[in-house]
């Protein structure tokens, strides 16, 4: 072999070895980008598509990764309050029967055929009058899931809602039978709350269950998108 050919020789395996490299690269680069990790608790982590990988078609198990009874609901709650129009604080609440049905769902608005438009939404009055604020007009998520039932007993029934209820709504939940309320945050409380140590005074009271969501995901990803 001549100088020339030895000259092409390695020149070919110092590009095979650069393209492989490149290749090698690019395939594990691929796989961080599209192939889902697990979290520390083994749930499947949100890829950067929005969906989880699809398991093998021959595999007999179940999709790893789903989402648990309490984050189902405590997120259709969440997604409930996106249609709220408070530009202060959207809440959102979703009654569920104690075998996993639906009942009613609601956020935080203005009654039904009152115009959103000619009532305020602000929290303060520059007047001091407590009727330029939204505080007189407004209906909490809590009462409208209650009363979005389609006349089904809220009796017995489990409420999932994004903030703890107030003493106005606990009123009207021990009212309406309901047997226990998962929330997800609490207001910050002092001891001018009156409002929220009412209302968990008025629950213990009542017997009602009252527990805080502990989210078995830290985030659901919803797009509207083929796949």
């Amino acid at each position: 072999m001549n100088s020339r050919e030895l000259v092409l020789l390695a020149t070919a395996t110092v590009f095979g070895a650069v393209a492989s490299a490149l290749a090698v690269r690019f395939f594990s680069f691929n796989q961080k980008r599209h192939f889902p990790r697990t979290d520390s608790s083994g749930n499947s982590a949100v890829s950067n598509n929005g969906y989880s990988q699809s398991q093998s078609p021959f595999d007999p198990s179940k999709r790893k990764g789903y989402l648990s009874w309490d984050d189902y609901f405590m997120a259709i709650a969440f997604l409930s309050a996106e249609r709220s129009k408070d530009p202060n604080r959207q809440v959102g609440a979703c009654l569920v029967s104690q075998n996993g049905v639906i009942l009613g769902i609601g956020y935080n608005g203005f009654p039904r055929g009152c115009s959103d438009d000619k009532l305020p939404w602000a929290k303060k009055s520059k007047t001091g009058n407590p009727l330029e604020t939204k505080y007189p007009y407004v209906c909490h998520a809590e009462v409208n899931a209650i009363l979005n039932t389609n006349h089904a007993s809220a009796v017995g029934q489990k409420l999932y809602v994004t903030m703890f209820p107030c003493n106005e709504c606990a009123k009207i939940i021990i009212q309406s039978g309901v047997s226990e309320v998962i929330y997800f945050v609490e207001k910050n409380l002092s001891n001018s709350d009156t409002t929220y140590i009412a209302s968990h005074k008025l629950l213990s009271m009542a017997g009602i269950k009252v527990r805080k969501h502990q989210p078995q995901m830290s985030r659901i990803l919803v797009k509207f998108e083929d796949s």
